[in-house]
């Protein structure tokens, strides 16, 4: 009797558990992304609503402010609106998306097309029109790319190896040959454009820039350099500095980041090994050294902390990177570890701290856009949404079981 009642009590709470996961008490798994995607949705219909044309793309708004400051077609910024809206539509699978990802993306194709200026024509174009052309196959767009890269190709160095990040910083700041971590996020495009008609040879400059940032941006820890200068004739190695970050030595949380998703995603285009273990270690140091509630402080090393701000934007660029290191390599144990790292970046970043809310119409609050400068300090700002969104997109594929090459192309 006794053994029949312990069988019987077994069953009811095996009962208790099916009902309790069909009748839904238990989070389905995709939770994190969906509920969260569908404020991203909901908060981007009421900034598409304040936005007073298709020539304004919100840029950022200040601590304090509820209205959006708006960037125009040309600046650096200016591809993360119509990405998330391209985003949004891929989300949603709602033709009103696409005709307003549409409308934001059109007024840049002139200006993309047109002699690169800086490193930014990958972030201008690849965010924008990239999204569109792999959401639609326009062919508009698949030249508008192929242009753009010509136009960024312009900038590389090959005494150097790299490409100007800055030409406007040659004469101001006495930085002959210029590079920032920031700009390995725009070898994408270039990979891209070798794959889908380009030339060739910008798959080999793209590579050649990741190796030589690979050598040359690195301290002996794996934090990042923000910029190196280098000898625009001969390729000699200057000095390494900040223009972002506290100091020319600490770590920039923002570069920090930029350098996980870079280097991650040359792995993924090149298949190159030490693509990998750069991405690997740059990770490694920036998740050692993260804050218990995993959102960075602006700088790893300013001297304020815990009275620094925080930069919501690293922690979304670095969970978005994240998601993807964790499909790369074949140690199992590194790939659970990161991608459960991003995961509990996601779930700080979508917190009632973090969230913005009732108190703008962004996704995120307590990024920090340029602190030397004293601008867009704790804000909310339009690449911080950017790759957040990006973020859930790819978590919600992951946990389908959509393939790789489907989730990062």
């Amino acid at each position: 009797m006794e053994s029949r009642g312990k069988i019987k009590t077994i069953q009811i709470q095996a009962i208790l558990i099916s009902l309790l996961i069909f009748t839904g008490c238990r989070p389905p798994e995709n939770d994190i992304a969906d509920s969260n995607l569908d404020y991203c949705v909901l908060q981007a219909k009421k900034t598409v609503q304040l936005t007073p044309d298709y020539t304004h793309l919100p840029n950022n708004v200040n601590s304090g402010e509820t209205e959006w400051h708006f960037s125009r077609p040309g600046s650096w910024t200016c591809g993360f609106w119509p990405g998330i809206l391209w985003y949004i539509y891929e989300y949603t699978k709602d033709d009103y998306w696409k005709k307003e990802a549409e409308n934001f993306t059109n007024p840049i194709i002139p200006r993309a097309t047109g002699h690169a200026r800086s490193h930014d024509v990958g972030f201008m174009t690849y965010c924008s029109i990239g999204n569109g052309y792999r959401l639609t196959g326009n062919p508009e767009y698949r030249h508008a790319l192929l242009q753009a890269a010509d136009s960024l190709s312009a900038l590389f160095n090959p005494s150097v190896g790299t490409f100007l990040s800055w030409p406007n910083m040659v004469k101001r700041m006495d930085w002959p040959h210029n590079t920032i971590i920031d700009n390995m996020m725009n070898l994408e495009l270039l990979f891209w454009a070798a794959k889908n008609g380009g030339d060739k040879r910008l798959y080999e400059i793209a590579r050649k820039h990741a190796e030589t940032t690979m050598n040359c941006h690195f301290r002996a820890d794996y934090s990042a350099y923000h910029v190196i200068v280098y000898d625009d004739r001969t390729g000699a190695y200057i000095k390494g500095v900040t223009h972002q970050g506290y100091a020319d030595e600490t770590m920039w949380a923002r570069g920090q980041a930029w350098a996980i998703y870079g280097f991650t995603m040359s792995y993924r285009e090149t298949k190159d090994n030490r693509f990998l273990e750069t991405a690997q270690k740059a990770a490694d140091l920036y998740l050692r050294r993260l804050p218990e509630d995993m959102i960075p402080y602006w700088d790893f090393d300013a001297p304020a902390i815990p009275a620094e701000p925080r930069d919501a934007s690293a922690a979304a660029i670095a969970a978005s990177a994240l998601l993807e290191l964790s499909t790369r390599g074949s140690d199992k144990e590194k790939s659970e570890y990161y991608r459960i790292s991003a995961e509990k970046i996601l779930k700080a970043l979508s917190s009632p701290e973090y969230q913005s809310r009732d108190a703008n119409t962004s996704f995120l609050l307590h990024s920090t856009g340029h602190w030397p400068n004293g601008s867009e300090i704790d804000a909310s700002i339009i690449y911080a949404d950017y790759y957040y969104l990006e973020a859930l997109i790819r978590l919600k594929k992951l946990k389908s079981g959509v393939s790789q090459a489907e989730i990062f192309n």
